[in-house]
């Protein structure tokens, strides 16, 4: 037995050793091979892979890490303090003030966790209503701040107390703070030793603040050689330095070219021309010129991110080249690894695609898959992988405020049809993004004859999908709402129709306002289901049914108080069809059972998503709600367990 310890100390001394010095996808692999036992007598190992992941920028998995971590050690006041900092680096920044403010009370008033409570006041005042509640926030960061550093003397809550006081208008107190933060950090860096990154920071901030802008530079271009690849560390210094000089009305960009977070590129390309393929458009011949070319926009962008399918052909050539560079990949699986390798992968006979496309799903930082299996009828789920990626994307993007930047392998030509190279740069176009185009047509015209037999399209070529005939069935992506009435089961018999006459009643009124949108509708007793064709007005109707249920008295209508709702959203691809029952325009598939797995685990009043249904709000520029991460959660009826997120209304963000 005693051995058998031994054995399990020296492999967490072990665990704990290599998280030290692992890169993200490192870390990655260390936390998927986790034996979860062994890590139940290791603390340290949650607090420190948590610590890790949120420095180079992921906030979400550092969220899970800690969110398994508490489920085992509750109390733990560091895991408590990085799951309030993960989500606060997520954008839930009220329910990171919340955890914030939950330890406070607790009587944790160290500089930990007053400096991230501080943080979500920040945040909160960037996105308050008004100015004078924006104001009201941002006092209470500077104090929150001030309080800290008064107790613990530490330079980071210091440099905060100081941007905050000048952010309020103190600017004599803000310098005073600022340089004695200047002179604690000189006595610091003065020592080689050790990580000298948030020392070097501060200074840059702090020469802010007394606006001496080459100073400042100095700093930062120093702390930014310290952070290598913290993008998360590099973000959060970046924003309080935006912050003083939009202050000040000095251009941001001065300090952007040191505190620089790398881009987020997403991308799509054609496949490998298949044997029997009529007319030639990516040759195999060609891979080696389709590839140099990628690799040289790689070089040119310096991504930090990247997001894609794993297709022979384009796909695979750029992911390989990312990953030749150091950026980390994320793939999404239009469906199931099985028969999309069969479609997309290994379909040359003689080739290494599979074992190519193998590698690159190995060293990715996270492999999704989409739908668990293919639709039939039409491109609908290379449309929706498609619309995935872009959405991940854009909220890799948005946590990071990183560029994101669309790239495709294209031909020029209108495409094979819906799901392809072509309707994908459409869709990036109308969306508001201007790609970069590896101009696959220019590379094979500037490329020696092919092999006898083959030709290629004719530049003035225009290929168009021929229309299918009217079918009884097709298929599309919508959004899909699942609701159940809390409460419901304990109204007494005058109280249904009651019931039916004024909850459903003020439902059905309030979908009138969506009529435009809502595709289908249906109750069964308690029960509440709309298809949307919009993703936006999907989540807005959402939360104006999740306020009426809850602002409205019931009590007064002869229900009982506190009736409710819980709600669930989802989006993907579904088959439309004629009811031959009803003769009704309905909608089914393996998303709408998804759909309905989400409402079970919703508390009361409030509204859930899927990961899909974010990342397509986030993919269409939703404006009128948010979506903050909430976790992975098991889902109803032995569903799995899916990451889930919190679905609240976006308020008008006062102006800084």
């Amino acid at each position: 037995m005693k051995a058998k310890r031994n054995n399990n100390a020296a492999n967490i001394d072990n665990i704990i050793r290599s998280i030290s010095s692992a890169s993200l996808v490192e870390l990655m692999s260390i936390w998927r091979a986790r034996d979860a036992k062994q890590w139940s007598q290791s603390p340290d190992s949650y607090r420190l892979i948590a610590e890790k992941i949120l420095q180079q920028g992921e906030p979400l998995l550092a969220f899970d890490v800690v969110t398994e971590g508490l489920s085992i050690l509750p109390d733990d006041v560091r895991l408590r303090q990085l799951q309030g900092l993960a989500l606060a680096r997520s954008g839930a920044t009220e329910r990171a003030n919340a955890i914030l403010e939950s330890l406070r009370r607790d009587g944790q008033t160290d500089e930990e966790t007053l400096g991230m409570l501080g943080r979500t006041y920040k945040d909160l005042a960037a996105h308050a209503a008004t100015k004078l509640e924006r104001e009201k926030f941002l006092r209470r960061a500077a104090e929150t701040y001030a309080q800290a550093y008064q107790s613990s003397g530490g330079y980071w809550t210091g440099i905060n107390a100081a941007t905050m006081n000048l952010l309020i208008g103190e600017k004599e107190r803000a310098c005073e703070i600022a340089k004695m933060v200047r002179a604690q950090c000189l006595k610091e860096v003065q020592d080689p030793g050790g990580d000298q990154y948030w020392e070097l920071a501060a200074l840059g901030e702090a020469a802010l603040i007394c606006r001496d802008l080459s100073q400042a530079e100095e700093w930062y271009a120093r702390a930014a050689k310290e952070a290598a690849h913290r993008f998360g560390d590099i973000h959060s210094s970046r924003r309080n330095a935006r912050l003083i000089l939009q202050h000040w009305n000095e251009d941001s960009s001065k300090i952007d070219k040191y505190l620089h977070v790398p881009s987020v590129i997403v991308f799509a390309g054609h496949m490998i021309d298949r044997p029997d393929r009529a007319i030639a458009r990516f040759p195999s011949e060609f891979e080696p010129a389709v590839a140099k070319e990628i690799r040289g926009k790689i070089e040119k962008l310096q991504p930090g991110f990247g997001f894609a399918s794993a297709a022979c052909g384009s796909d695979i050539l750029f992911l390989e080249a990312m990953l030749d560079a150091g950026v980390e990949i994320s793939v999404v699986l239009p469906y199931g690894r099985e028969e999309f390798v069969r479609d997309s992968v290994d379909f040359i006979p003689g080739s290494n695609w599979c074992e190519r496309f193998d590698r690159v799903l190995e060293r990715a930082a996270r492999v999704i898959t989409a739908s668990t299996q293919k639709l039939e009828i039409g491109g609908v789920s290379y449309e929706f992988c498609n619309e995935l990626l872009l959405g991940l994307a854009a909220i890799r993007a948005r946590q990071l405020d990183a560029a994101l930047i669309p790239l495709a392998v294209w031909d020029g030509m209108a495409g094979d049809g819906p799901g392809g190279a072509a309707s994908v740069v459409r869709i990036w176009r109308s969306s508001g993004y201007e790609p970069e185009i590896v101009d696959l047509a220019k590379i094979c015209r500037g490329s020696g004859p092919l092999p006898s037999g083959r030709q290629r399209r004719p530049l003035q070529e225009r290929h168009h999908p021929v229309e299918a005939p009217l079918q009884s069935f097709a298929s599309r992506v919508v959004a899909m709402l699942f609701a159940d009435a809390v409460g419901f089961s304990k109204l007494t018999e005058p109280e249904v129709p009651r019931f039916v006459q004024h909850f459903l009643g003020a439902i059905a009124e309030l979908s009138e306002k969506f009529r435009e949108t809502i595709i289908a509708k249906n109750t069964w007793g308690d029960g509440l289901y709309f298809v949307f064709s919009d993703v936006d007005l999907a989540g807005k109707f959402a939360l104006e049914l999740a306020n009426l249920a809850a602002t409205t008295k019931w009590e007064e209508k002869g229900l009982r108080a506190g009736l409710n709702l819980r709600i669930g959203l989802h989006a993907g691809p579904v088959y439309e069809f004629d009811d031959p029952i009803t003769g009704i325009r309905s909608y089914s598939g393996t998303h709408v059972s998804r759909a309905a797995r989400i409402e079970p685990i919703t508390p009361p009043g409030q509204v859930y998503a899927s990961e899909a249904f974010a990342a397509l709000a986030a993919a269409q520029g939703a404006g009128s709600f948010t979506c903050d991460y909430v976790g992975q959660t098991p889902m109803a009826k032995g569903y799995g367990t899916l990451p889930t997120y919190h679905v609240r209304s976006r308020s008008p963000a006062a102006r800084l």
